[in-house]
């Protein structure tokens, strides 16, 4: 027994607690101004950031000829035909279009707006996960120019163009202040694989579990049949939002999807309920459900007491 609590104690002191101090990793209550001015920041310096790496046309293409040779020995180049039978079919571009130029904001924001309300205590990693997965994207604009195929004149019919699309990258009030060559990778995969994950992870009901996943299922479909991106691209926007993940784990020692730990003041306010112990949180719903049913089971022996002293006083 020693020998087994003496191990308990040895992993629970290597557990990795992450690297920030206790302070920081406990859950802090949120100010909705404060994150609205964070989101507004964080969106401005991602535009600016973004927009000022060099559009460095030659090499962008020449990057987009590597990747489409690639592919073809994976023998995963399906993007041209999936490509032009959007394009003849003109109702399907048009909505893909529009799916494209607007839902990767739209339901983006939503979402963190759901869990900033519904699971606050979840809300800082979660948050931090998508922050991350777009600076890390940020740094491949940087340093992996790519065309998207619909600019790389490989034979892709350019949608977004095809039928005057408003809002996307094509219109020339759009294409001017935006730089055509930041492709990979593809932050419209990682933001709607985060938005995915989300709704499978933290949503009770199930169809809006089956909502995140077709969400992100339709996405990669939509910026391939659209030509706005290459398989490869999503394939390394999943491999940044990994890495966004993994930085909340090392900055909180948890999952960015756990709660995060009460602070010290919540620890001593639940640790006057009689019968908790420290360091065990999860039996503090189990310790007021014993105690709601002792407090029953005495009202219950005080009634059939009363009952039977009645009873014998009648006879």
């Amino acid at each position: 027994m020693a020998s087994a609590a003496g191990s308990a104690t040895t992993a629970a002191r290597r557990r990795f607690t992450g690297l920030l101090p206790d302070g920081l990793r406990s859950y802090r209550p949120l100010r909705w101004y404060w994150e609205v001015a964070l989101l507004a920041l964080c969106l401005w310096v991602y535009n600016l950031i973004r927009n000022a790496a060099p559009e460095k046309v030659g090499v962008a293409m020449g990057h987009a000829e590597d990747v489409q040779r690639l592919q073809d020995r994976l023998h995963i180049s399906f993007e041209l035909s999936f490509n032009r039978f959007v394009a003849d079919h003109a109702l399907v571009a048009q909505v893909m279009n529009y799916y494209y130029a607007t839902l990767h904001f739209v339901v983006t924001i939503a979402v963190l707006v759901w869990v900033f309300r519904v699971h606050p205590r979840r809300y800082s990693g979660i948050r931090t996960a998508l922050f991350v997965t777009s600076m890390v994207a940020l740094l491949g604009f940087w340093l992996y120019p790519l065309a998207p195929p619909r600019l790389a004149e490989m034979g892709y019919v350019d949608t977004l163009r095809e039928f005057n699309t408003w809002g996307s990258f094509a219109r020339p009030e759009v294409a001017d202040n935006s730089n055509q060559y930041a492709a990979m990778p593809s932050l419209h995969t990682a933001w709607a694989l985060w938005s995915g994950l989300c709704l499978v992870v933290l949503a009770r009901r199930a169809w809006v579990r089956i909502l995140g996943v077709l969400y992100a299922v339709v996405t990669v479909v939509v910026i391939v049949g659209t030509a706005n991106h290459f398989i490869l691209d999503a394939v390394a926007g999943a491999a940044v939002l990994g890495c966004g993940f993994a930085v909340p784990y090392l900055l909180f020692g948890r999952s960015a999807f756990r709660e995060a730990p009460p602070r010290p003041d919540e620890e001593a306010a639940v640790l006057d309920i009689p019968g908790f112990e420290r360091g065990e949180p999860a039996q503090h719903e189990s310790v007021q459900h014993e105690s709601a049913q002792h407090e029953s089971a005495q009202h219950g022996e005080q009634a059939r007491e009363q009952g039977s002293w009645s009873l014998e006083t009648s006879r």
